[in-house]
């Protein structure tokens, strides 16, 4: 696939799982890759290594911490000056875990608001100028829980559905120039801190599909927008295997 030869993409959290998936497909369809990461040195070095093997000097990485929002600039920049442009912003980084009731702190609504919508919203403002040159793309990593709360995951779900009206609010902000568009997952993968197993099997059996989803399924959602809707904004797509419709 060349459909996104010449182009730009910046995955904020590409370092690892979700964002990794979409950083290979993204790079496999020809796009050249700015990958932020925070703590995950380790694998973003790996993931750099494999993409500029399969094609020198395609990905670059930046580290940041991306709560310090005075810095996201920079990281547009970056990319700018890396690759001559920026094509495609996804916005996917995140933070995930429950804040329940009586135990909610300010520490807590200060990292879930911000890295899910905080976040979003001010590297989408960072990069509009860039984007608006290039007539480009912005994808929100949303989640099918911004419109049907899970049980003692109040502030994540919040900021989930602050960012489902923060995409399509900048639709119709920054069109006609950026596309805004976003995927809203389901059942893809466990937290890493484990979990129930009679909990993950409720799960799946409330999906139509009956499956788990996989991050190359959320990937392909982001190509798709990428390479082959120049037609569409302002829409977030649930991938969730029909959880959404059987809840």
């Amino acid at each position: 696939m060349s459909s996104l030869t010449g182009k730009t993409a910046l995955i904020t959290g590409g370092a690892r799982r979700v964002g990794a998936s979409i950083a290979r497909t993204l790079h496999g369809a020809g796009a050249n890759l700015v990958v932020h990461y925070r703590n995950s040195g380790n694998d973003a070095e790996a993931l750099a290594a494999e993409l500029n093997a399969a094609r020198p000097d395609s990905a670059a990485l930046f580290q940041a911490d991306l709560l310090q929002v005075e810095k996201l600039p920079a990281l547009v920049e970056f990319a700018v000056r890396r690759f001559g442009s920026l094509d495609v912003l996804v916005n996917n980084a995140s933070t995930f875990y429950p804040t329940k009731i009586g135990e909610i702190t300010p520490q807590a609504w200060d990292d879930l608001v911000g890295t899910n919508l905080k976040v979003p919203l001010f590297l989408a403002q960072a990069a509009a100028p860039a984007l608006r040159k290039s007539s480009g793309l912005i994808i929100n990593i949303v989640d099918i829980h911004a419109m049907r709360p899970l049980r003692e995951y109040t502030v994540y779900c919040s900021a989930k559905a602050g960012l489902h009206m923060v995409t399509r609010s900048l639709a119709k902000e920054l069109g006609p120039e950026i596309r805004v568009n976003g995927i809203s997952p389901g059942p893809v993968l466990w937290p890493e801190q484990g979990g129930d197993e009679a909990a993950r099997r409720k799960i799946i059996q409330r999906t139509i599909l009956q499956r788990m989803g996989t991050p190359d399924d959320i990937a392909r959602t982001a190509l798709f927008f990428a390479a082959s809707a120049p037609f569409i904004t302002g829409q977030i797509l649930a991938v969730d295997g029909g959880r959404s419709v059987a809840w």
